[in-house]
């Protein structure tokens, strides 16, 4: 690796050249005060951050020998004194509305999906983008809504019965949405502009009808067609006698697209495997080129080879005979990594700096490059995810890293809004403290599941043997944390200029449980969650406009049933034991092995029911700390798990058995560095702080591609 004295940072070339040649040039930072900035921005937090990290350590210290002295279910007066005393719970602050100003409507305004992908695969990236829109028609022919019986099998050619199913599906959807003073959208025979209304002629008599409300229908669209809105969000009535559906719809409707993933977090963090400057470099490209526009990709489908770009806008004609834009494109936003790793990319006094950091400045600056053409944020806005914050004092160092750096560029002071993972349990404990520490700027909230119970897990580590990962959801700590994120959040007022976030669907083929099970995040109080595809946001979408969250009323929770530790009450039986091992070995496994040796950082494994999963580092998390609870409290022995790791690692190459560059695991596993990794993320799991699975997943994949360099 090369480096470049930068005042006093020692700076990867690669990335020296990515900055000075791509990015500062296209801003109006001059190199040289960039890197003094770069440097004293350093030289202030570094330390900071590291205070932060040695608190944490205290912390977990301390609570370990608590529970060493009171091992089992404590009681809880004592454990809260406790909890005080060590400074471990805070006061609770004066809550004053947030204020977070510049934002843009996606945020504050409209409530819809949240598409999340890793920002290192260009193609996800911008199939995500452009996932603002979506064929409703597409995602109900190509899903499990639509059932596959008496004859309407989705096979590779066009099933008319089917499809006849998706036209009924919808048009029954559109009755819902857009009723009609008369008759259904189903006997519609035609969809008429007369005098900037909407005249809808029935099939088989002469009735002309209107919607019930007017004001739905926008007006008609530059290829013929209708554009409407409800709930806020926008539908788009395709019309083209000729295509091929149109020809078979009396009104000539080809398709309905709907208005769906308003909102796309590009992830550099649990969904990517980033670990040197060459992964890096990678990430802040791409985000480089949606912030320019010059991203594009080529793909191939169906036999053709194609462009894929960020998509334009969209048009349509209002009553008054102006042409109105809709955007294209998801408000883009960025979610970084948190406060715990380092990077040798930069180095200060010698010592790798705090990825942080590097990420804070870089995508800043690059997101500048937005603020002229303004095509992401209308508002000059730019949105950065910060996960895997401690509690109040973590929020306010974020709080204090992004003043810092808008400085450096020269940015108006609150420019960068921050949206704040509450995926930790310090965080959930005192997510008042931490929403206030950052209320100029908070646009969102959301919570993590499968995070936060990993902290708490390892947070009460020695406590006893845990509860099984499905049980968790039903524990008490768990419907607390997830009803008090919602409270606390619409204490604070987020609810009117921001968002409340809730998890990730994770099950990508199983869109019929989907659409059944997932407007419960609505109704309890969130304005956006996260889908695993554009088809899951069209058909997420549905639930927005079935529920308008504006009016939901959730209920209240104050968090205090988050310190019910979920201590089990062990009498499984050995297969109960078996089963919950083989699980989540599976799984650590499947994810790993792509991670460490195909640096893939979000993978779709399939479960022991073949049920594709998706899975990233924040699974990785609960299910290898679960083992490593488990193992440590005796409910099974290191020889049980090394029989059943060998077992699912015979698993896993059969699953995998298609990919050509798949290295099997199996027979030899010592050999394989995703099995050592896997292991190691288990046996030792205790010793990881709070239970991070970055530190073991960098050492293992920088290792395999020396390695793989070596062999060259």
């Amino acid at each position: 690796m090369v480096k470049q004295e930068k005042h006093g940072l020692q700076v990867d070339q690669a990335l020296v050249t990515f900055l000075e040649a791509r990015v500062l040039p296209e801003t109006a930072v001059d190199s040289a005060s960039f890197w003094k900035g770069f440097a004293s921005l350093t030289e202030e937090l570094e330390p900071e951050i590291n205070r932060c990290l040695h608190r944490r350590t205290e912390l977990q210290e301390a609570l370990d020998s608590y529970h060493l002295k009171h091992p089992g279910r404590p009681d809880p007066a004592h454990y809260q004194s406790y909890l005080k005393e060590i400074g471990y719970l805070e006061e609770p602050p004066e809550v004053q509305p947030v204020t977070a100003a510049a934002l843009d409507p996606e945020v504050f305004e409209q409530a819809g999906p949240q598409l999340v992908v890793p920002l290192t695969n260009a193609r996800y990236v911008l199939n995500a983008a452009n996932a603002r829109w979506g064929s409703l028609y597409d995602a109900l022919y190509g899903s499990d809504v639509i059932s596959d019986v008496n004859g309407a099998e989705a096979g590779t050619a066009y099933n008319p019965v089917r499809g006849e199913r998706v036209i009924r599906f919808a048009r029954l959807l559109l009755d819902e949405w857009l009723p009609l003073e008369q008759g259904s959208h189903a006997d519609a025979a035609s969809y008429d502009v007369e005098e900037g209304e909407l005249v809808v002629q029935l099939e088989e008599s002469s009735i002309r009808t209107r919607l019930q409300d007017p004001a739905q229908f926008l007006g008609p669209t530059e290829n013929g067609g209708r554009m409407f809105r409800h709930h806020r969000l926008h539908i788009e009535m395709q019309v083209d006698p000729g295509h091929p559906v149109g020809r078979q719809d009396p009104a000539g409707v080809k398709d309905i697209l709907m208005e769906a993933a308003l909102t796309s977090i590009m992830d550099a963090e649990d969904s990517v495997a980033a670990v040197d400057t060459e992964d890096k470099l990678l990430v802040y490209s791409n985000w480089l080129g949606l912030m320019d526009g010059t991203l594009e990709t080529e793909m191939e489908k169906g036999g053709r080879t194609f462009t894929r770009r960020l998509a334009e806008d969209r048009t349509y004609i209002d009553r008054d005979g102006r042409e109105q834009q809709l955007k294209g494109r998801a408000l883009m936003l960025i979610r970084n990594v948190g406060h715990l790793m380092k990077t040798d990319m930069v180095t200060w006094n010698g010592q790798p700096v705090s990825e942080g950091i590097v990420d804070a400045v870089v995508t800043a600056a690059a997101a500048m490059i937005d603020r002229k053409k303004r095509r992401n944020s209308e508002h000059g806005s730019m949105y950065i995810v910060k996960p895997k914050m401690h509690g109040t004092a973590e929020a306010a160092l974020t709080n204090e890293l992004f003043s810092k750096v808008e400085t450096l560029l020269g940015l108006p002071q609150q420019t960068i809004k921050v949206g704040v993972m509450d995926e930790e349990r310090r965080t959930s404990l005192h997510l008042d403290g931490a929403i206030q520490a950052v209320r100029e700027r908070i646009f969102f909230i959301n919570t993590g599941f499968l995070d936060r119970t990993g902290d708490e897990i390892h947070t009460s580590f020695l406590s006893g043997p845990l509860l099984r990962k499905q049980e968790m959801k039903q524990a008490d700590w768990f419907l607390s944390y997830e009803e008090a994120n919602v409270t606390k959040g619409r204490k604070a007022e987020l609810h009117k200029s921001g968002q409340i976030g809730k998890g990730m669907w994770p099950m990508p083929d199983e869109m019929k449980q989907m659409v059944e099970q997932k407007n419960g995040q609505l109704l309890a109080g969130g304005t956006t969650a996260w889908v695993p595809s554009p088809t899951a946001a069209v058909l997420h979408a549905l639930h927005y406009h079935d529920v308008d969250t504006a009016n939901v009323q959730p209920p209240e929770n104050d968090g205090k049933a988050m310190l019910e530790i979920p201590i089990a009450e062990p009498g499984w039986s050995r297969e109960e034991i078996r089963y919950e091992m083989e699980t989540n070995v599976q799984a650590v496994l499947g994810y790993v092995v792509r991670w460490v040796e195909h640096g893939i950082g979000c993978s779709k494994v399939p479960n022991l029911e073949g049920t594709g999963l998706m899975e990233d580092r924040a699974t990785l998390r609960i299910a290898s700390q679960l083992m490593a609870n488990w193992l440590h409290q005796g409910i099974y022995t290191e020889a049980e798990l090394t029989e059943v790791m060998e077992k699912m690692a015979a698993l896993v190459d059969a699953q995998n058995a298609h990919d050509p560059d798949y290295r099997p695991m199996m027979p030899e596993p010592e050999q394989s560095a995703a099995y050592r990794a896997a292991r190691a993320l288990i046996v030792e799991g205790k010793k990881q702080p709070n239970g991070y699975t970055e530190p073991i997943l960098h050492e293992y994949r920088k290792a395999y591609k020396e390695a793989q360099k070596q062999t060259l």
